[in-house]
């Protein structure tokens, strides 16, 4: 039986990535311009023979067994503008990879699709959606780095991973990262970085060997989803240090796996207690590398979109099937 088709878009490169550890074949829409979602495989990212590119012109001629959307524009606009009347009708998921961003607890999801299934990719952001009459479940995180990236630490500094931190302002914690800088020494890595001071992007499949000299990960996020390169951080054995909000403080237990606070200043001495400290960092970062392994495995990962492909696609799967956590709110 051949593999499950899902058309898609390019919309975040890694979360790509690691979903392509799915038995499904993945359909990317490619137009010239490389527009927002329609970039196709690219460069960057080692995408296995799973993940075809297709011309945006021609989507409207293949055979698609379902439809993941990934962004407001992708529901909105881009399906009328490359989908087949037939394809619209096809079994969809909508994978949402934030938490609401205009009102924490009443914004209600604009898939509003009974016949879909809205994804959320932590029980934190499922709480604070609104999923209106879209059927919801979770599937948290899968992550797989290389054997070769492990936790040295021999850089006495903290190390944060935030894209675009300027323009995304307190969101994302810039007045946080920038006065805990004063405090302990801190480096600052993604894209536009440079613009604060920072060492600018690091190519994707790098980063976990990039970050491995550090002695801590730093997360001053105020309101964001759980980063990917987070867990990549704790997978390679690194302690995170950050704020005690959304879904990290289901994550990281105090003085086991690294130190949370929703008090900045609290975090500076444990900070400074990590760069003097080596041995203790190591003994952090396996704790939080095992839990890792534990909880956001590549394995589970795939089980469970496999078995969800499977179930909204209609295709009966060897799978266990996913429970459904959490019905419309």
């Amino acid at each position: 039986m051949r593999p499950l088709r899902v058309l898609t878009w390019h919309v975040h490169g890694n979360y790509l990535l690691y979903l392509a550890h799915a038995k499904v074949e993945f359909v990317l829409p490619v137009d010239p311009a490389r527009g927002p979602g329609y970039g196709g495989r690219g460069t960057t990212f080692p995408f296995g023979a799973n993940v075809v590119d297709v011309p945006a012109g021609e989507i409207a001629k293949e055979s698609i067994d379902c439809i993941l959307f990934q962004t407001r524009q992708n529901w909105e606009r881009d399906q009328h503008e490359i989908l087949s009347p037939a394809q619209r009708r096809l079994p969809r998921i909508y994978l949402q990879h934030d938490p609401p961003w205009n009102e924490p607890t009443e914004e209600r999801h604009w898939s509003d699709d009974p016949d879909g299934l809205l994804v959320h990719v932590t029980p934190f952001n499922a709480l604070m959606w609104n999923s209106g009459r879209t059927p919801a479940r979770v599937i948290e995180h899968g992550v797989h780095v290389s054997s070769s990236a492990r936790f040295t630490g021999e850089l006495p500094r903290g190390i944060a991973i935030v894209n675009h931190l300027k323009q995304r302002g307190r969101r994302v914690g810039d007045d946080i990262f920038f006065q805990l800088r004063e405090r302990a020494p801190l480096d600052l890595v993604g894209m536009d970085t440079e613009a604060v001071g920072g060492i600018g992007e690091v190519f994707p499949p790098m980063l976990p060997q990039f970050i491995s000299q550090y002695r801590f990960c730093f997360s001053p996020m105020r309101w964001t989803s759980l980063g990917l390169a987070l867990i990549e951080a704790m997978m390679i054995g690194l302690p995170i240090v950050g704020l005690a909000t959304t879904e990290l403080v289901t994550v990281i237990q105090n003085g086991v796996s690294g130190y949370l606070d929703t008090d900045p200043e609290r975090l500076v001495k444990p900070m400074r207690a990590l760069l003097g400290n080596l041995e203790e960092a190591r003994r952090l970062g396996e704790n939080a590398r095992r839990y890792a392994l534990e909880r956001f495995g590549i394995a589970r990962f795939a089980k469970d979109w496999d078995a969800t492909f499977s179930e909204v696609a209609g295709r009966r799967s060897n799978q266990s099937p996913v429970v459904r956590v959490r019905e419309a709110l």
